[in-house]
């Protein structure tokens, strides 16, 4: 691509330079048509009529294929940046050489055989067609995918068997920071074995998540089929944004990640507030940072317009449980019933999936303004 480029310039370069010459010429036969005699002048004034406009022609010429070059120097170039091949317009094979964590990796030429320890990656491996090649996953994976092997080997995220995960052979294993909260790298000897590790710590922006999701196609070959995962995101994010900017009385939201007594949630730095600012509201605990522990008192005194939750784990109807909550019969959300259910999957796991949880959020919070988002 970059030789392809360098060319373009060379050829604008030639252009020019011929432009410069046939004014140059131009110039010059002017001046020594004024020199002649007045009887040779018809003759030389017909000659230079013709000369200049053959000279014009030149000039128009040039100047459309300098205009030609420069436009195709800059599509290439663009094309270039995007990752794109400038004559296909087909994404280029990108090949990592870090994970998401930093760490140097060196990427398999074929990932035939592949362990995903974290369910959101599980899921982007899945929707890339790669459920076949699922040799191992996290003991958590198959709540929230279909089409793996019934016989595919499983694992605790947080305890993984080192020597089973050896002896499957794989390819490349996708890991999540959970399963090195302690500090140590529990997969050195995974990567001493010469076995591609590639971890993905948990991200805290839609950008990130975007990112991961690419990273994920990036490994496995599938450079094109990630964008186009990640280009389905941007243009839900895009359409619920252009909404959200329209939106002046913003609605006050608790979206909880767990319930009372172990009330969960977040302020600001995690993914799922940027998405509650998408859709024009606002976060009651937007003045804190991270996920957070809330007490029921504060909770209370935030007294959101609507509460949100994903848990499907305490409760087998978590919007009446809230609803009928001691002492949060004073919560606007609570009085007007403005209490939904948010798919847990989609607001959990940080992947392309994010977005149907968005536009679930944008339906629960302010349903007439996006009646029409599908």
């Amino acid at each position: 691509m970059e030789e392809k480029i360098i060319m373009k310039k060379k050829k604008l370069l030639s252009v020019c330079a011929a432009i410069v010459l046939a004014v140059s010429l131009t110039a010059c036969s002017n001046a020594a048509a004024g020199t002649e005699s007045a009887a040779s002048r018809s003759t030389e004034e017909t000659a230079e009529g013709t000369e200049s406009a053959a000279s014009r022609n030149t000039e128009e010429t040039a100047a459309e294929q300098t205009e030609s070059a420069v436009s195709e120097t800059a599509e290439e170039t663009a094309a270039a940046e995007d990752g794109q091949d400038g004559e296909t317009g087909a994404v280029q094979a990108s090949v990592p050489t870090e994970d998401r964590a930093g760490n140097p990796i060196t990427v398999p030429e074929q990932a035939d055989s592949i362990i995903s320890l974290a369910p959101a990656t599980t899921q982007i491996l899945c929707d890339l067609g790669l459920a076949d090649r699922i040799v191992a996953v996290d003991t958590n994976s198959p709540q929230y995918v279909e089409g793996l092997d019934s016989d595919v080997l499983q694992f605790n995220m947080m305890e993984p068997d080192l020597e089973q995960i050896m002896n499957a052979e794989a390819d490349i294993v996708f890991v999540s920071n959970m399963s090195s909260q302690g500090g140590d790298d529990v997969f050195a000897p995974i990567r001493e074995a010469g076995i591609c590790v590639a971890e993905i710590p948990t991200s805290d922006s839609i950008a990130d998540v975007e990112a991961d999701v690419q990273f994920v196609a990036d490994c496995v070959g599938m450079s094109a089929e990630g964008k186009s995962l990640v280009d389905g995101m941007e243009a839900v994010i895009e359409e619920v944004r252009a909404i959200g900017e329209t939106i002046t009385e913003k609605k006050s939201v608790l979206f909880e990640i767990s319930p009372v007594p172990y009330l969960y949630s977040f302020g600001t730095g995690v993914y799922l507030n940027e998405m509650i600012e998408l859709i024009g509201a606002r976060n009651v605990l937007a003045d804190q940072e991270g996920w957070l522990s809330v007490t029921e008192e504060s909770a209370v005194a935030a007294d959101p317009d609507v509460i949100l939750t994903s848990d499907n784990f305490s409760n087998e109807d978590p919007v009446a449980e809230i609803l009928g909550r001691e002492g949060w019969q004073n919560v606007t959300a609570v009085k007007e019933k403005q209490v939904a259910y948010i798919d847990n999957a989609a607001s959990s796991l940080p992947n392309h999936h994010i977005v149907d949880a968005l536009k679930e959020m944008a339906k629960a919070v302010y349903p007439d303004e996006y009646a029409g988002l599908e």
